[in-house]
């Protein structure tokens, strides 16, 4: 489906393995919008027209073409690169019915592929002797079928448990128990589709906010400008100093350990790094940790653990907006660097990229993104274009 500024839009559905959806499908759809997050599910959601007489409403919906969980693949291309911004899975579909001639729709939604994790629960599951690392990769090779490649990055602070003395076990689905190992080493998990259509990377690892940067979003830079809207803000206060507890076992009191929140994969995006003005305790989670407290721990997983929420802790600036990207000429991806320029000094320089939104209809392309950084006023005087 061709689209102005001379992107090519491509949507597949299939039952494991998808294929270009027929004419007449594509023909009536008349948008898209995809959510990309670098630490939370992504999702999608397809609006067709589906007259009386289509193929849709006489063939598609009453064979099952529609139901979950059937597997949906979306690709843009522009200027002769081709991305998948979503291998996803279908969840519902909503059909509006309408007398007005045209006005009758189908709304698909679904979930990324990450959600075919969590269809089997798996309490109970034996782990002896592997380290989470092993253990995640081979959770993840069970869905090679989908494409999906794992890519795990060992935890130097995480180990295997001696069998004599422990044998893990799995507690809830494949998707649950990743996430929960995730957030004991301190960790993220996300499944990014790509990078060719029907394929996808299930990345297990820290949160990394380092690399070589995506084109600069402008802001009132005249004829270069690319935003359409962008807002940024610096929250003082959200910058705290945390520090978690661990107990000896010969000891009969806690000692406490402050927690970084600089380090090598998370270093200052900018020259005024602000000092916290708070003190947090480290004593409690969410419960999704089932009420843990850092005390329970070991030093190591508290060390990790107490990492992650350093590093959220420290992105004191945020941004958010909607960029056209036919005028921006690339799809923005989260999870990486992006340079912003002709904000001003305090808010030039380099964001990482938490989120995007895709947003397509017939002849417009938009996204939504927000940016976090942990510092103000660039690091350099110039950015790549």
């Amino acid at each position: 489906m061709a689209y102005n500024g001379g992107i090519q839009l491509s949507l597949m559905i299939g039952s494991v393995v998808p294929e270009p959806v027929p004419k007449e499908v594509i023909s009536c759809l008349t948008g898209v919008q995809v959510r990309s997050s670098a630490t939370r599910q992504g999702g999608f959601q397809c609006t067709f027209t589906a007259g009386k007489e289509s193929m849709i409403m006489h063939e598609l919906l009453p064979g099952g073409y529609f139901d979950a969980p059937r597997r949906v693949v979306i690709t843009v291309t522009l200027a002769g690169e081709t991305t998948v911004i979503m291998d996803g899975i279908i969840s519902r579909y909503e059909l509006s019915v309408s007398s007005e001639p045209g006005a009758t729709t189908l709304t698909v939604t679904g979930l990324d592929i990450s959600e075919i994790m969590n269809r089997l629960d798996l309490s109970g599951f034996p782990w002896p002797a592997m380290p989470p690392f092993a253990r995640i990769s081979v959770a993840i090779a069970k869905y090679a079928m989908y494409g999906i490649v794992p890519k795990v990055i060992p935890s130097v602070l995480m180990a295997a448990p001696n069998p004599l003395e422990r044998i893990d076990t799995q507690r809830g689905t494949d998707l649950q128990y990743i996430r929960r190992l995730a957030r004991e080493a301190g960790y993220i998990f996300n499944v990014q589709p790509g990078p060719a259509p029907g394929m996808s990377v299930a990345y297990w690892g820290p949160q990394i906010k380092t690399g070589v940067p995506q084109p600069a979003l402008s802001v009132n830079m005249d004829a270069h400008t690319n935003v359409e809207s962008m807002s940024l803000s610096f929250d003082g206060l959200k910058k705290t100093l945390f520090t978690f507890f661990i107990q000896q076992e010969q000891g009969k009191f806690p000692i406490p350990i402050p927690v970084p929140d600089i380090t090598p994969l998370n270093p200052p995006l900018g020259a005024k790094y602000p000092p916290p003005l708070s003190y947090t305790k480290l004593d409690t989670y969410t419960p999704e940790d089932l009420d843990d407290t850092t005390a329970k721990f070991d030093a190591v997983t508290a060390a990790a653990r107490g990492l992650a929420r350093a590093s959220e802790a420290s992105d004191v600036v945020a941004g958010s907006g909607t960029l056209d990207v036919p005028r921006y000429g690339h799809v923005l991806l989260a999870g990486k660097l992006v340079a912003v320029r002709g904000a001003g000094r305090a808010f030039d320089g380099h964001y990482y990229v938490s989120s995007v939104t895709h947003t397509i209809k017939a002849g417009d392309y938009k996204q939504g993104f927000q940016l976090t950084r942990n510092a103000l006023i660039s690091l350099s005087s110039e950015v790549d274009v």
